[in-house]
């Protein structure tokens, strides 16, 4: 190995013919399928209760039959469903068809790798897609449309294996468009850094808001009450560190050094596991982790698997001038980080109080002024690092051999570069929403592009945790049921805090979409939130489909046996006890305190809820009958009474561990028979020079008999003679 090529393999990874990510891309393909995995069998399980007939907002309201054509119902609303009548189904009954053909296709695609395929991938997103238009509030969450949107750019991605013409494994052009998987790594991770100080949220400016979001958060997990108990100036810390990882180190995704975006990709890990670990979160942060794979390169994904190219020392030594600046560009990076973390954020150790102290250095109006004065040239660097790998690509389709195949290179890289080009322009109207005097400066046209695209979900914007909420105790709405208006039960949830001695629960990557539009409706006044008024008088009715989402288990559920006559709901404010409790309370997860009522009481029949109900066209309606004797509503039917018993994490924790067994028996299948395999051993020197020089005269031997053969073939074939010598026939 020379020095270049360590420098090149080492630090730097400019040279235009770079090993070809090809692992990372299919680590991200397979990560992706895992994720469409987790949201169609999610979803399809909580249909019924959500969507169904009998749920809390049946789907048919979105799509209403006007006497428009197919095509132009469509284009309204572009979604699969409308075909759900030619097929005997109505608008339920698709959603579970569609859930279904997602999981099993999805579940392919993480199992197969032949199956990842850009068609395969085009035909999740459609599904997924179809099922977010009627979705309504219960799937207007960010991490859905992020999933959208890298569904989409998995369909670039993605190698065309099942219709291929002299496919290979990776074409020049494809690092053009993994490129666009950085990009939105980029984006969603620099945004949710810039809003939080955008908001002007007093807690992430005081850097307290740790001391409160492990509590506040959705769906708490057991081990964020643990994380709940560090001192202060560790929650603090975390906060710094936090804008750090999410401002600073996204810049490093388009470092030339690869070990800065090896630095970066392990910061963006990190940071997920943390997530991971202490709140429910659904698929979102196994998602972010899949985007960081584009970080990575074949190297190093190779040392992972244990099958690294090794480095001998005589190569790495005297270094080259290029490897000289890629480190010192390493280390001016690395202390530049650290210089300004501690100067903005006034980093300083308290020797006598053993603790690291800091706060905010800046005001909002300088940051304002940073964000403004970087986000055009933001959008610069990533422009330079989409040129440099458009022009790496024409360099590998120009080095392609054979006239025909250079020049089909050459198309298909000119066809994904303006592709990539155009994904890139459109991305820039919802990046540039950090910063609203930049996005009025962008080309009219592109905004133009932007606004055609926009119903698809191609391109979003995205910003996690703006504000913290309840800083003043966590607020959560608690159901109470009564026969008699006298002795009132509560109606204690699967997931999210209830009963003060429960545990917060465990159920990623299920996400419980009741559980989090509670969460939510706990911040206002019901009125905010339509939708609940009508999970009430579901619950009144005593719809079953609604009742699984509150309890799958019908022996938790208090009015199993029969409807309660009245509901009523109580907002509460909910803290986590503290580890220095003791006596009664150190059983206890969680302290309360009632604040007042959240919803009045009500029964079925009661001006107050028909109002509501009225006001938000949540009103029953005559349903259309369903053909019993037709095969493909049968067959969905037996398939929901079989998933009927089941709570929805336990079946994607089941699938996933299905696909994990798969994977570990086809990696043991690989491994090679009969005993160990042999070592290597290494001989002296002298003798390794020796038999190297035997075996090069031996391979000089063999080629001059095989160029004799190939002569003496070529003047038999001239003299007419076959293969074996014989004359051939005229």
């Amino acid at each position: 190995m020379t020095a270049a090529s360590h420098s090149r393999e080492g630090h730097t990874d400019t040279h235009p013919q770079k090993p070809p990510p090809r692992r990372p891309r299919e680590l991200f393909l397979a990560g992706l399928a895992a994720a469409y995995l987790a949201a169609f069998v999610s979803l399809y399980l909580q249909i019924p209760g959500l969507y169904g007939r009998d749920g809390i907002l049946p789907a048919r309201r979105v799509l209403r039959l006007s006497g428009k054509g197919l095509w132009e119902q469509l284009r309204d609303v572009p979604t699969l469903l409308w075909l759900g009548p030619h097929l005997g189904l109505d608008t339920e009954q698709g959603m579970e068809l569609l859930c279904l053909l997602g999981a099993v296709a999805s579940m392919g695609a993480l199992l197969c790798a032949p199956l990842r395929d850009c068609l395969l991938f085009a035909v999740l997103r459609v599904f997924y897609l179809s099922l977010y238009q009627v979705g309504q509030v219960f799937l207007y969450f960010q991490w859905d449309s992020l999933l959208l949107e890298a569904g989409f750019l998995a369909v670039l991605v993605a190698p065309l294996r099942l219709l291929k013409w002299r496919s290979t494994a990776w074409r020049p052009h494809d690092s053009i468009t993994f490129w666009l998987v950085r990009w939105l790594l980029f984006r969603l991770m620099f945004a949710s850094g810039v809003v939080k100080l955008t908001s002007r949220c007093p807690t992430w400016w005081g850097l307290t808001a740790l001391t409160y979001h492990y509590e506040t958060q959705c769906i708490p997990t057991p081990v964020a009450w643990y994380a709940h108990q560090l001192p202060v100036w560790f929650q603090k810390f975390s906060v710094v560190a936090t804008y750090v990882i999410e401002i600073a180190v996204p810049l490093l995704f388009f470092m030339p050094v690869r070990r800065l975006r090896l630095f970066a990709f392990y910061c963006q890990v990190l940071l997920q596991i943390l997530i991971i670990l202490t709140g429910n979160y659904n698929f979102f942060n196994a998602l972010t982790i899949v985007l960081a794979f584009s970080l990575l390169d074949e190297e190093h994904m190779g040392r992972w698997m244990g099958r690294g190219k090794r480095k001998h020392g005589s190569s790495a030594w005297p270094p080259t001038l290029l490897s000289f600046l890629s480190t010192m560009l390493e280390l001016a990076t690395y202390a530049s980080l650290l210089y300004w973390s501690i100067h903005y954020f006034s980093l300083e150790i308290d020797w006598e109080k053993k603790l690291l102290e800091s706060k905010v250095a800046f005001t909002y109006h300088e940051f304002t002024q940073w964000l403004r004065a970087v986000t055009l040239p933001l959008v610069g660097l990533g422009f330079l690092s989409l040129s440099w790998e458009i022009l790496s690509a024409m360099y590998r389709c120009a080095c392609v051999r054979g006239f025909f195949w250079k020049l089909w290179a050459t198309l298909q890289w000119a066809i994904f570069a303006t592709a990539t080009m155009g994904m890139f322009a459109i991305s820039l109207v919802p990046f540039t929403y950090i910063d609203y005097e930049s996005n009025g400066k962008l080309w009219p046209g592109i905004h133009q592009m932007f606004s055609a695209v926009e119903r698809f979900q191609v391109v979003n914007s995205y910003g996690l945790f703006r504000r913290m909420t309840g800083v003043g105790g966590r607020p959560e709405v608690v159901l109470e049921g009564s026969y008699d208006k006298q002795s009132w039960t509560e109606i204690e949830f699967m997931y999210k805090p209830g009963n003060v001695s429960a545990a917060p629960a465990v159920v990623a990557p299920h996400q419980p979409r009741l559980d989090w539009q509670m969460w939510f409706a706990a911040l206002a006044h019901h009125s905010s939130s339509p939708w609940f008024a009508s999970f009430v008088h579901r619950l009144l009715q005593g719809k079953e489909d609604v009742i699984r989402l509150v309890q799958v288990d019908e022996d938790k559920y208090p009015f199993s046996t029969q409807p309660p006559v009245y509901l009523r709901a109580q907002l509460y404010k909910y803290w986590f006890t503290h580890s220095a409790e003791s006596g009664a309370g150190a059983a206890r997860w969680w302290r309360r305190q009632h604040v007042q009522e959240f919803f009045p009481t009500v029964s079925l029949g009661d001006p107050t809820l028909d109002g509501l109900l009225a006001q938000h066209g949540l009103k029953d309606k005559l349903p259309l009958r369903r053909p019993v004797d037709a095969f493909l509503p049968w067959l969905l039917s037996s398939v929901r009474r079989l998933s009927r018993p089941f709570s929805p994490h336990v079946v994607l924790w089941s699938l996933y561990l299905v696909a994990a067994t798969a994977c570990l028996l086809r990696a043991m299948a690989r491994r090679p028979r009969g005993g160990a395999p042999h070592t290597r051993h290494k001989a002296p020197k002298q003798q390794r020079g020796d038999q190297g020089e035997k075996n090069g005269q031996l391979r000089r031997k063999e080629g001059r008999e095989t160029e004799e053969k190939g002569e003496g073939r070529t003047r038999g074939a001239a003299d007419g003679e076959g293969p074996r010598g014989t004359k051939r026939r005229k």
